[in-house]
């Protein structure tokens, strides 16, 4: 299959990457030349923009940032909309507000064209070892129609429902992925206050039903002091402002997701929001007085 795909940074270049080891040919684009240079060493052909992507292709990915940068990719100056043909399908796999994906989805349907939501979860390591989890919103026989090329690039994939449905089922995940960091940095700091070592409290308790995923891939960092970026704090931030703006919207209160985000703003003020969201341990470091790393 011919796949167009904007968007090639942490994420869409690994994504890009598995598409063309699975055989697909590729046409793709991204701001950064670089990037844009190492998918066409392996095989892809490079595009200006959206527009010349879908003059090439009746679907094409986005893995862009967020709404603003979907929306531009896709409808602004020298966008897909202006050459994709009736039938054109839009994947967009970015994480974004689902108000937003329902309205750009509006606007191709005008067109002819169809839209999935398909934001991921599991961050760098899972999208170059292809493992990705996948939660995908939109017409159902358009799901089925493009499952295989989603399990190109994943481990899992999951059907959620309607248009924008699969950016809620990704801001619920976030959340959940949110406080979870913050509860294993509390954890950890609290034991290393009391006098306990905190590697040892984690192998303690990572058998039990505390134990998660999550904890598994940030507890380690914590105590090595590594925060090397898998998945940015300004990152968590601009889906924890989704969350919260989805949330409100309906009149759902998220009191544990308002405190996660006050925290990563926190250290996003310190000059932390490159770093991995694990560096939430710093943000007890400073209050507590004590590192966990060892």
């Amino acid at each position: 299959m011919k796949i167009g795909f904007i968007g090639l940074g942490i994420m869409g270049r690994p994504m890009a990457k598995n598409l063309i080891k699975a055989g697909h040919e590729l046409v793709v684009c991204d701001l950064n030349k670089d990037a844009v240079a190492d998918l066409v060493a392996c095989g892809a052909k490079a595009a200006e923009n959206g527009a010349a992507v879908a003059s090439e292709c009746d679907q094409a990915i986005t893995m862009v940032q967020n709404s603003p940068q979907v929306r531009s990719a896709v409808l602004g100056k020298g966008g897909i909309i202006e050459t994709a043909k009736a039938g054109f399908t839009l994947i967009d796999m970015s994480s974004i507000d689902p108000v937003e994906s329902k309205k750009i989805g509006e606007e191709l349907k005008a067109k002819g064209c169809d839209m999935l939501d398909a934001p991921v979860s599991g961050g760098e390591p899972k999208a170059i070892d292809g493992t990705l989890s996948v939660m995908v919103g939109g017409e159902k026989a358009t799901f089925d129609k493009y499952l295989p090329v989603l399990k190109s690039m994943a481990g899992s994939v999951t059907y959620v429902g309607a248009l924008g449905a699969g950016n809620i089922a990704k801001l619920a995940n976030q959340i959940v992925v949110a406080c979870n960091i913050a509860a294993v940095a509390e954890a950890l700091t609290f034991s290393k206050k009391v006098g306990a070592d905190p590697e040892l409290v984690y192998q303690a308790i990572r058998g039990g039903l505390a134990g998660s995923t999550v904890m598994d891939a940030k507890a380690p960092m914590m105590i090595a002091g590594n925060y090397k970026p898998g998945f940015r704090i300004e990152l968590h931030i601009k889906d924890l402002t989704n969350a919260l703006n989805a949330a409100h919207a309906v009149n759902v209160p998220v009191p544990l997701t308002g405190e996660v985000m006050e925290m990563m703003q926190s250290l996003k003020a310190y000059g932390f929001e490159k770093e991995d969201h694990s560096a939430l341990a710093r943000y007890y470091e400073k209050i507590s007085e004590v590192s966990i790393k060892k």
